[in-house]
């Protein structure tokens, strides 16, 4: 996965950075494992708005993604790498020996007509699956489980991957993008590698058109509004506004938002960055 700068030849390719689709192969998804989406612009059940800065965008169409990579010892040859419209990372189409069809994240370097499997015993090769306790230590992973047998639900897009430092008991201490370390069950499954289409984060959009093509409309700043409108707002002439908060007043830039007393606290080792 690479970038291209565009020649500025418009003022909307001035700063165009875009990405280039070397890796895929396939331009139409797999009508079966395709489903219609549908777009609420920000609005719940009644009409009112509730999430704000969203609507429009392109029609697109939903990817069933195989999260759970349960089809253990039944091996799976890669038919194509293809671009999903609702994630920043590729996909990839495996046709498996029984005859079924599934989606799954495309990890970097995976190659079309590729084997990959899942299930205890496999070997530690980018695109197979297996549970943390057969996995070495140090292995870069992504696609990991929190629960055994609810799916994937860390290091999902693109770039992102977690290592894998030791193992003690039923549990397995990983490193997360964030640079937290965290226990996680042994038994919970992980595929080798990283994510595909490392290099989206690098990637400018050039124009505010192409956001509301993906759907995202224009934000306005709180301390650009009135005192009636956010707590930043109002003010004579480029006032601060105070402290940084939401429209509901909740402080940020540095306030803590997780719940004290979460269960999964005491799996938290701490961060190491």
């Amino acid at each position: 996965m690479a970038v291209r700068k565009l020649k500025p030849i418009t003022p909307g390719t001035r700063y165009r950075v875009a990405p280039v689709f070397e890796e895929i192969t396939k331009s139409t998804p797999e009508k079966s494992l395709t489903k219609g989406v549908h777009r609420n612009g920000g609005r719940n059940d009644t009409g009112k708005m509730t999430i704000r800065n969203v609507g429009g965008g392109h029609k697109r169409k939903y990817r069933t993604i195989d999260f759970k990579r349960d089809k253990h010892g039944i091996p799976a040859v890669v038919k194509s790498v293809e671009y999903d419209p609702m994630r920043t990372a590729r996909i990839a189409l495996l046709f498996y020996a029984d005859g079924e069809k599934r989606y799954i994240i495309a990890p970097q370097g995976l190659k079309v007509g590729q084997t990959v499997l899942s299930g205890p015993g496999v070997a530690p090769e980018v695109g197979n699956t297996l549970p943390l306790s057969d996995i070495p230590l140090g292995t870069i992973i992504h696609n990991v489980e929190l629960k055994p047998g609810r799916g994937a639900c860390i290091a999902r897009s693109a770039g992102n991957y977690v290592q894998l430092l030791a193992r003690e008991g039923k549990y397995a201490t990983v490193k997360l993008p964030s640079g937290e370390m965290r226990m996680i069950l042994v038994v919970c499954l992980a595929t080798i590698g990283t994510v595909s289409n490392g290099d989206h984060m690098n990637v400018v959009l050039g124009k505010a058109g192409r956001n509301r093509w993906l759907g995202r409309r224009s934000r306005v700043r709180g301390v650009a509004m009135n005192p009636v409108d956010h707590p930043m707002g109002g003010g004579e002439g480029k006032s601060s506004g105070g402290h940084p908060r939401s429209r509901n007043g909740i402080f940020a830039k540095g306030q803590k938002t997780r719940t004290p007393k979460k269960y999964s606290n005491k799996f938290i080792i701490g961060k190491n960055k």
